[in-house]
């Protein structure tokens, strides 16, 4: 007997489920899927389930005793969102509105139902259009139908694998970190998309086109007051350069100029050192086509100025 013979069909479609997304995960390196992807969903008892709804909201299969999935869109400029879900930053939690404005709206009934039965969901956050953050297992533990949402909380993935939940109120701290640590990860995923779509999937520095191995670089560090996550304070780095960028080796000046440190340049190593970095020195950025999307040169220099410190 396996260890999920002992659970009822919904918890065998969950944990199907999760096996999906964290396969999904192994490909991309990070907690993310496509559209194309989720609408292929996985094979279940010899049946094909989707992880996503045909449209946005909320999605249950049949199989299933509650909802399974829910969904934020992607940010559309210029366009509001069908849902107004609340992701904040400052919050333990997230707040996730119902679909229309009926508490008995089936799909509703669906999602009180997870939260009723202690069921874990897959929380779908739109990045990019067909680019979804992955945020699972979540609970829902709270409904407000006076203000039309439930209370959603991430928890820690190993918590799937004790149907049993024997106290599920002990897990409000675990709940707590794995939701703060979420957020942070969509925060990077949507700074990230930003700066790929300004400089066109190239590189500011090498110019190299393959968007897997692209890396948003922050100029001014999250933790700095003007740190914040927009276009102007990002560099589209590859690994190796954002790496270099960090720790002070590689830096920027604000007339768009790549500078190597001069202890690197009189190193002698290989080629990885002299075409990866060493020939990079005095080079120009490429940059955004947008004016209101180039590099902070304010931001530049402050970031600069560290450099010629280290």
């Amino acid at each position: 007997m396996t260890a999920t013979d002992s659970v009822d069909l919904d918890w065998r479609l969950r944990l199907a489920a999760f096996a999906r997304l964290r396969a999904l995960r192994e490909r991309h390196g990070a907690d993310i899927a496509t559209a194309a992807e989720l609408a292929e969903g996985f094979e279940f008892e010899s049946e094909r389930i989707r992880l996503s709804p045909p449209r946005q909201g909320i999605w249950k299969p049949r199989q299933a005793d509650a909802a399974l999935t829910i969904v934020t869109a992607p940010p559309h400029p210029g366009r509001p969102a069908p849902y107004d879900d609340h992701v904040d930053e400052a919050s333990g939690f997230y707040s996730y509105r119902y679909e229309r404005t009926d508490r008995q709206l089936a799909s509703n009934r669906a999602v009180r139902r997870a939260m009723e039965l202690h069921r874990p969901l897959i929380y779908l956050i739109g990045l990019d259009k067909g680019l979804y953050q992955v945020v699972h297992p979540v609970y829902v533990t709270g409904d407000s139908p006076d203000a039309l949402t439930f209370r959603v909380e991430a928890d820690a993935e190993s918590w799937v694998f004790d149907p049993s939940h024997a106290d599920v109120a002990e897990r409000a701290p675990a709940r707590e970190y794995a939701t703060v640590t979420a957020k942070r990860r969509l925060h990077q995923h949507r700074f990230r998309q930003l700066v790929v779509r300004a400089y066109r999937t190239r590189r500011a520095v090498c110019r190299l086109q393959h968007e897997n191995l692209l890396d948003a670089a922050h100029i001014l560090e999250d933790r700095h007051e003007r740190g914040l996550p927009e276009v102007p304070n990002g560099l589209a780095l590859c690994k190796i350069h954002h790496s270099a960028y960090d720790v002070n080796i590689l830096g920027v000046s604000p007339d768009y100029r790549v500078h190597i440190r001069s202890d690197v340049l009189r190193e002698h190593d290989g080629p990885m050192l002299k075409w990866g970095l060493q020939e990079m020195d005095k080079a120009g950025l490429w940059l955004p086509d947008r004016k209101e999307q180039l590099p902070n040169r304010e931001f530049l220099a402050e970031r600069f100025d560290r450099f010629r410190a280290a």
